[in-house]
């Protein structure tokens, strides 16, 4: 494969969101909380002393955050809501002093501050303005941030007739959107993993950020898997499935959106979906929804289900074979739909955990059946892309064809992101002769 040297994505520390700030709730001996306590302090000051610290609080931060009064004015009434003190929003408070209080129990959290990585692409819903030739594409990232702490972030491009790529400028700002509980989908789905975040279309889609909002994703959103999926009836909705993982187990997800600013959250069930690394398929095969996993967390199978959210049936497509694959097998993305088959880019664990990219062409009518199986890995890490976070790593998420070409975005070492190419007809042969 060829690697572009036009993308080259890294973590950046400087990208930050706003969080509710709460102390540790110490009682002390009057029986009030540290956040009683706070809050009777701020409420004590002159309005001159409110005036100067809220105007020096945003000479500090107003330039990091796109409407640094809101994300204020919200976490005001979050403290009054959460401490029970529903007469602050009843009294008279100026908007200064809501302000202060809100800016008193804010604060900054670094979204990439360990790693950028794992990223996924799918063409965008907005085709618009483009040359000739040219398509436009939405690429998800796993950013982790302090304590190991996953979610998902957006940029977006173009890849041009010739299959060169270019990223679009990303924004300086970082937000999380408005979250609302979502509708759950039979009884086997809990209303805390159920819900809907939703972002202003007009802001950026690389200031979206999709950051843990229910006890059961508490310590991340991990590798989501994104597809433009077409239903029979020509619908389109983009699907992806990720992670979520509260510390001690995990739990898989799925999104659901058609213009990347509405996002609706459900979990997966059935028997072949408790494990990670679900890749749907971009169409239904026989009337089913398809999808590729790895429950036992070893092989590769092949999922098939009437209903989107609850996987059962699965039949087991690939066993590690190859030297570089021998540890583990499992996806880097959905299958990608060719003339010969369809294409599936894989990733294989070998020696030193050491992580290579590989593939595999499935019968386009019995996706259970592979037809072909490289011999060798199609990226390996570069060495220069050997030590990170996490050293000897390359990975992907998913990828896409254009203009006759397979692009390939790969995160390595979890420090950075990068994307490889390779015409789809050579990858083919290499398949297919492979199979004979």
């Amino acid at each position: 494969m060829t690697r572009s040297d036009s993308v080259h994505l890294v973590a950046d520390a400087r990208r930050v969101i706003t969080k509710p700030f709460l102390p540790r709730e110490e009682i002390y001996p009057d029986g009030s909380s540290r956040m009683q306590l706070v809050l009777r302090r701020v409420r004590a000051m002159s309005e001159r002393d409110i005036a100067q610290t809220l105007a020096d609080a945003r000479r500090q931060f107003e330039h990091r955050h796109r409407d640094l009064t809101s994300v204020l004015e919200r976490n005001f009434r979050f403290v009054a809501e959460r401490l029970g003190h529903l007469e602050l929003l009843a009294e008279h408070l100026s908007a200064d002093h809501r302000q202060l209080i809100g800016a008193y129990f804010t604060h900054e959290y670094s979204i990439e501050a360990a790693a950028l990585s794992n990223p996924s692409i799918v063409t965008a819903p907005d085709q618009s303005d483009l040359g000739p030739g040219e398509i436009r594409f939405v690429m998800s990232l796993r950013a982790i941030g302090e304590g190991h702490l996953s979610s998902i972030e957006f940029r977006s491009g173009v890849v041009a007739a010739d299959a060169t790529v270019r990223l679009d400028p990303t924004s300086r700002f970082a937000t999380t959107g408005d979250h609302a509980p979502g509708d759950q989908v039979g009884l086997a789905h809990s209303a805390a993993s159920d819900y809907r975040t939703s972002f202003p279309p007009s802001i950026d889609i690389s200031e979206r950020v999709l950051f843990p909002s229910s006890p059961t994703e508490s310590h991340g959103m991990e590798d989501a898997r994104f597809v433009r999926f077409v239903d029979d009836d020509g619908e389109v909705t983009y699907f992806a499935t990720y992670t979520a993982f509260d510390g001690r187990q995990i739990l898989p997800q799925l999104l659901e959106t058609t213009d990347f600013a509405e996002f609706r959250v459900t979990t997966l069930t059935g028997p072949a979906a408790h494990n990670k690394g679900m890749a749907i398929f971009p169409r239904r095969i026989g009337g089913s929804f398809v999808a590729l996993g790895r429950h036992d967390n070893v092989n590769n199978f092949v999922l098939t289900s009437p209903d989107i959210r609850v996987w059962s049936e699965a039949t087991m497509i690939q066993e590690p074979s190859r030297p570089w694959e021998l540890m583990q097998l499992g996806n880097c993305g959905s299958p990608l739909e060719t003339e010969a088959g369809w294409l599936v880019i894989t990733h294989g664990v070998g020696p030193f955990r050491r992580y290579t990219l590989g593939a595999l062409l499935l019968d386009l009518d019995d996706p259970s059946r592979v037809i072909g199986h490289l011999k060798e890995p199609l990226l390996s890490p570069a060495d220069a892309e050997r030590d990170g976070y996490v050293p000897n790593v390359v990975y992907s998420c998913g990828s896409m064809i254009h203009a006759g070409h397979l692009i390939v975005p790969y995160g390595y070492a979890d420090v950075g992101a990068g994307i490889a190419t390779i015409a789809v007809d050579e990858l083919l042969t290499r398949l297919t002769s492979s199979a004979r």
